[in-house]
């Protein structure tokens, strides 16, 4: 972990010349009354307000694309992501590593002669091609299976024996359950030895255990989020994430913004040190607990996610906001409110939209349907129109029950 004075000596390079290339970002630090220079310290950066996701939301759709934060060249940008919002996320050409996910690969043992079935999303949002990225960095042959196609994907699981999954967890069983029904025997019948799966609330340590122990597999998880790509990865046997040393993480009160002490939960905040898309004090909406800290007060080691702050909640690994059911209120004629309600079948999350029609008025129902995917990129399980208001079973936007 590099000390104090490199830190901070790089973030003062990396925000001074940001500050006079993307004008969101200096008029954020002047309403502070700082600049990059003054950042010396944490006690410095802590004086900057935390900038929230729905904030950054809301400015890029007054300032699009950016909202003013950009402090690169268009031309020095070799993807642009647009994540469910939409929000978008400009990803620099010169990443070579997926935004360290190749620190995750390598720290896994997972290299040069693996095989990966990397099932994660290709298409606009950024987690496939960044997995992508990190794999071909370690040296790993990559089947660039993305989303969807079960029955493919489950046959490519025993037909080329990729040793490498990546992929959420949900998804990782709906392909076992294809196999099984289709005869094979596992894990005599493939050759996976790592899985890469997508972190879960509530007891994961547990769920991966059983995993490992029924499958003969190592899994791995990491923190990573659209806006950064990797914050934390696994080392060895510890579940805690290791921070990128490319981000310096804060644990913060989420009404204050002030770091909390280790082991307290907070709001994980993040400040990264790349150039390009200078994301400062960024609050993720994760709540997590610091197991210890480095020498210049930023975040060592992080430990597990507990959950989620704000009203945005991660549905299938993607996140649904309020402002999508407002939206889709506004440009469904006939529908005076939507509320969603999340569930879960099995290892499947289910998505069920509660509509109340505009008085006198009727809504079509394949138009919210396609909307809300649309809006979303997630498919609604059921749509049930409510007589009043009275009757929604529940006080806000988007509530869940996964008890099932």
């Amino acid at each position: 972990m590099s000390n104090d004075r490199d830190r901070f000596a790089r973030l003062r390079t990396v925000y001074a010349d940001a500050e006079r290339k993307a004008p969101a970002l200096a008029r954020r630090f002047a309403e502070a009354g700082l600049s990059a220079a003054d950042f010396t310290s944490a006690d410095a950066l802590n004086r900057l307000a935390v900038l929230k996701k729905e904030t950054l939301l809301a400015m890029q759709a007054q300032d699009p694309p950016f909202g003013g934060f950009l402090a690169c060249d268009v031309a020095e940008l070799g993807h642009i992501y647009v994540s469910p919002g939409p929000i978008c996320e400009p990803s620099p050409a010169a990443d070579s590593g997926g935004h360290g996910m190749d620190m995750m690969v390598r720290a896994a043992g997972v290299r040069a002669g693996d095989v990966a079935l990397n099932t994660w999303a290709y298409h606009l949002v950024p987690a496939g091609l960044l997995f992508d990225r990190g794999l071909r960095a370690a040296g790993v042959t990559v089947i660039p299976g993305g989303t969807g196609n079960t029955e493919l994907q489950a046959e490519l699981l025993v037909r080329l024996k990729p040793t490498v999954f990546l992929g959420s967890t949900a998804f990782f069983a709906t392909l076992v359950e294809q196999l099984r029904k289709s005869g094979h025997v596992l894990p005599r019948d493939w050759g996976l030895r790592h899985a890469f799966l997508g972190g879960e609330f509530g007891d994961w340590s547990a769920k991966r255990r059983a995993i490992e122990s029924e499958f003969a597999l190592k899994t791995w998880s990491c923190y990573g989020t659209a806006d950064f790509g990797l914050i934390g990865y696994e080392t060895g046997d510890d579940a805690s994430y290791r921070i990128h040393e490319d981000r310096y993480v804060q644990i913060c009160d989420p009404v204050t913004g002030a770091p909390v002490p280790v082991g307290e939960i907070g709001e994980v905040v993040v400040t990264t040190l790349t150039p390009g898309w200078p994301l400062i004090r960024f609050g993720t909406g994760d709540l997590g607990r610091a197991q210890s800290l480095s020498p210049d007060g930023g975040v060592d080691r992080l430990a597990p996610l507990e959950g989620r702050v704000g009203a945005a909640r991660k549905i299938r690994e993607i996140f649904v906001y309020p402002d999508h059911l407002r939206l889709l209120v506004d440009r469904v004629d006939g529908l005076a409110e939507a509320r969603l309600r999340i569930g879960k079948i099995g290892h499947r999350e289910t998505i069920t939209l509660e509509l109340l029609p505009t008085a006198g008025a009727a809504f079509s129902s394949d138009q919210v349907a396609e909307c809300f995917q649309t809006l979303t990129r997630l498919r609604a399980d059921r749509l049930v129109t409510i007589a009043q208001a009275g009757d929604f079973g529940h006080p806000t936007a988007i509530a869940e029950d996964r008890s099932n």
